[in-house]
């Protein structure tokens, strides 16, 4: 009897250590959410642009005069995320839910935080009012010119805002 207890209790404590990753093969939602199996996946510190978000950057230049084209923005980032994870499998630390009861996660492919990668590569920018960890790689992206620093846009919480 207690030996039965025991190792339910050894099955329930090591059950729950893991119970705080999800790994997987992911399906591309957008620039900033994923689904692994059933799990809705947000991932957490960035916001990337919306699926009908446009933006705009340069098509041509010349001398003092810059011209601009619009695109859909949030479809090049989701494209984006999507290029970098390939079908390979990925795995999702969790740190808690939203309020739309998605699971808030940094995510890795090898060792790679995709997370970051959106950030610094201009794919997503760093959401501040929930957290500071990819300011540095927001400053980055935008020193570079890269992803959506290439052009102009409107951050995606004031574009949900507006739209």
């Amino acid at each position: 009897m207690i030996k039965g207890i025991i190792i339910i209790f050894i099955l329930f404590f090591f059950q729950n250590i893991h119970a705080s990753e999800i790994i997987g093969v992911p399906k591309i939602v957008d620039g900033d959410t994923i689904n692994i199996k059933s799990y809705k996946i947000r991932l957490e510190g960035i916001d990337a642009p919306e699926m009908k978000q446009k933006c705009k950057k340069p098509y041509l230049q010349i001398t003092f005069f810059n011209f601009q084209k619009d695109y859909y923005c949030g479809q090049i980032s989701k494209k984006k995320l999507a290029e970098k994870i390939g079908n390979k499998q990925v795995k999702c630390i969790l740190y808690g839910k939203d309020r739309y009861k998605r699971y808030l996660a940094k995510c890795l492919k090898g060792s790679i935080n995709l997370n970051r990668w959106m950030v610094r590569n201009g794919y997503a920018v760093a959401y501040r009012r929930y957290s500071k960890l990819y300011i540095l790689d927001e400053n980055f992206a935008k020193e570079e010119k890269l992803g959506l620093w290439q052009g102009t846009f409107v951050k995606p919480e004031k574009w949900r805002k507006l739209n």
